[in-house]
């Protein structure tokens, strides 16, 4: 019985290489991002210097690479993934997060990391979903990259869902929020989410990481929210 070629996510053209999930033609039209900020990951006036934000205040983290706004068709990628429960998608989407990468670190801004940790769903938000999108993503990007990859974090306590909340009450909901599981001194690490909207769950667990002896912390997303 003959197995069925692999189609584009976008186009539903056959694929040359299935595990790419995205035609090279279709890849070359995806929107375009803006020149952002190599700190805070925010349009900004250049990719190689922080910006006026980040130098009166910048975030814990050292660098954010994103793949594109939350727009289509990659608000529709992270739904489908999150809430249908179409994990297919995850292998596309931790491969437009490498290739997000490699620009930047092709351009010496970013070390190569040595460790790839998931942002964490609470146990019961995890159990209710099924799986955390997060980890979906990080095993092939480890495999890619030759590095390890851990569920090294844990949430502590629930609270209200983000996206419910103003930037400051998402502050203060994440305060203590987290616990590290693991020795991450002297590591470089990437911290891997679907979509950051203020920064403040990356940031507090940024803190909690370069506290705890981190080398270096970098933030990967596939949605940064512009």
């Amino acid at each position: 019985m003959l197995a069925m070629p692999a189609l584009c996510w976008l186009c539903r053209m056959p694929l040359r290489i299935a595990r790419h999930g995205i035609c090279s033609l279709c890849l070359r039209k995806l929107p375009p991002l803006p020149r952002l900020c190599p700190r805070c990951g925010l349009p900004a006036g250049s990719e190689k210097v922080a910006c006026g934000r980040c130098q009166l205040k910048p975030p814990a983290w050292q660098a954010l690479v994103c793949v594109n706004d939350y727009c289509l068709p990659f608000s529709q990628w992270v739904n489908q993934l999150k809430f249908s429960h179409i994990t297919a998608l995850r292998v596309m989407l931790a491969r437009l997060i490498l290739l997000s990468w490699l620009n930047v670190y092709r351009r010496g801004d970013v070390p190569r990391p040595d460790l790839l940790l998931p942002v964490p769903l609470h146990q019961r938000r995890r159990w209710q979903r099924g799986f955390n999108q997060t980890v979906l993503l990080a095993a092939p990007l480890a495999h890619w990259l030759g590095c390890e990859w851990r569920e090294g974090l844990s949430r502590t306590r629930r609270g209200a869902l983000q996206h419910q909340l103003s930037a400051r009450q998402r502050r203060t909901n994440l305060r203590g929020a987290f616990r590290l599981e693991m020795a991450v001194q002297g590591r470089h690490i990437a911290l891997l989410d679907d979509v950051i909207t203020t920064g403040s769950t990356v940031d507090e667990i940024s803190r909690l990481l370069l506290a705890q002896g981190a080398a270096s912390v970098q933030v990967w997303c596939l949605c940064r929210t512009l």
